[in-house]
């Protein structure tokens, strides 16, 4: 089975107008031949799409489109959205319920998404040619995941989430893991994500694809599973939230082909280019490969600790203030709400970890 596996999609102020003239040409480019010849071409849908004005509470940007850009999805090829992430009930469960009825009325499956946590945990599976693929889409607690009692995104759980993967491989030939997780805006894995990538492999995970940070990573072969720590955006070009000294970055990513047959992996480098997005060719294909290879060797000889480390002493005191601000007399309400966002996202207590080691930690070894 061939499948293109891709990383976000949201429109932005630069290309909304684009997306709304159905303008495939100007907004994909040539990167309209890596859908040809596939059986999947999934996205990651990176907003809502509703025209619902009313957004959740939550820190960051909330994001929406309208309904032509799953027209422009549908004319690409694609024909699966994952839903598990960060940003899909931005508008909340109307912005959800016009979000999927758009999908399902253009004939687009989607998954990672459901009426409470335990409807949340269905897997998609596509069957060709007596080979089945199971695609399972989790994110990390962050705003839009599923409750027992209300419905969202499938929430990576520690237990269920490996029980479900093993499940999958004892039901499939083939098991991919879109992991929407990790820091934002880091080239590196925190330990315990690579931990937990490893331990979805040793579960019967062939193929583990972390989204969300919108950058490229790095990547493993372990125990012949793929696992891709950072796959950058697909089509999210030129937000107006994105720092310049973000904007390498943010401006690159991966095209990811598998053949579930072969258990083989392709990554194909695309680049933001003006209103749209393109094959990245010629010395920038070259820098954003071998700058990727570099990485991969530092994740095998272990220094990509020392790149996590730096990035998290870069982000130090965003979260001394933030730990500093919370539970005090004098805290507002917002800092003792972000606190507690800090606390509940797996990413940032990430970060908190690295910054503030334990006793234990720091003792005679």
């Amino acid at each position: 089975m061939k499948a293109l596996l891709l990383g976000d999609v949201s429109p932005t102020v630069i290309t909304n107008s684009l997306f709304d003239k159905k303008d495939v040409k100007t907004l994909f480019t040539d990167v309209v031949t890596l859908f040809e010849g596939n059986d999947v071409n999934f996205v990651n849908l990176e907003c809502a799409v509703t025209d619902y004005e009313k957004n959740i509470e939550k820190f960051g940007p909330p994001l929406k489109t309208s309904a032509n850009t799953v027209e422009v999805l549908k004319e690409l090829g694609v024909n699966c959205c994952g839903l598990s992430n960060n940003h899909i009930f931005d508008f909340g469960i109307q912005g959800v319920k016009d979000t999927m009825q758009a999908l399902e009325e253009a004939g687009i499956a989607y998954t990672g998404f459901g009426e409470n946590y335990e409807d949340s945990r269905k897997n998609m599976v596509y069957s060709v040619n007596g080979e089945t693929l199971a695609l399972i889409a989790v994110c990390e607690h962050e705003y839009s995941y599923a409750l027992e009692d209300r419905m969202g995104s499938r929430p990576y759980d520690e237990y269920d989430t490996m029980e479900d993967i093993r499940k999958a491989k004892e039901a499939c030939d083939r098991v991919v893991v879109f992991y929407h997780g990790g820091k934002e805006h880091c080239q590196y894995p925190s330990p315990r994500l690579r931990r937990l990538c490893r331990a979805m492999v040793r579960n019967g995970a062939d193929v583990v694809l972390c989204q969300h940070s919108h950058c490229i990573g790095c990547y493993e072969n372990y125990q012949d599973g793929h696992i891709l720590y950072g796959q950058g955006n697909f089509h999210f070009v030129k937000p107006g939230f994105i720092k310049p000294e973000l904007e390498k970055t943010w401006n690159s990513s991966l095209a990811v082909k598998y053949d579930s047959t072969a258990n083989s992996i392709e990554f194909i480098p695309i680049v933001n280019s003006g209103h749209g997005i393109t094959l990245a060719k010629g010395e920038e294909k070259e820098r954003i490969l071998q700058e990727f290879t570099a990485r991969n060797e530092e994740l095998m000889d272990g220094s990509w600790k020392d790149g996590w480390h730096a990035f998290c002493e870069k982000m130090g005191d965003l979260y001394k203030q933030v730990i500093g601000s919370a539970c005090t007399e004098q805290a507002t309400e917002i800092e003792n709400k972000m606190f507690g966002h800090y606390l509940d996202c797996e990413a940032h207590t990430d970060v908190w970890r690295e910054l503030f080691p334990t006793a234990n930690q720091t003792n005679e070894k």
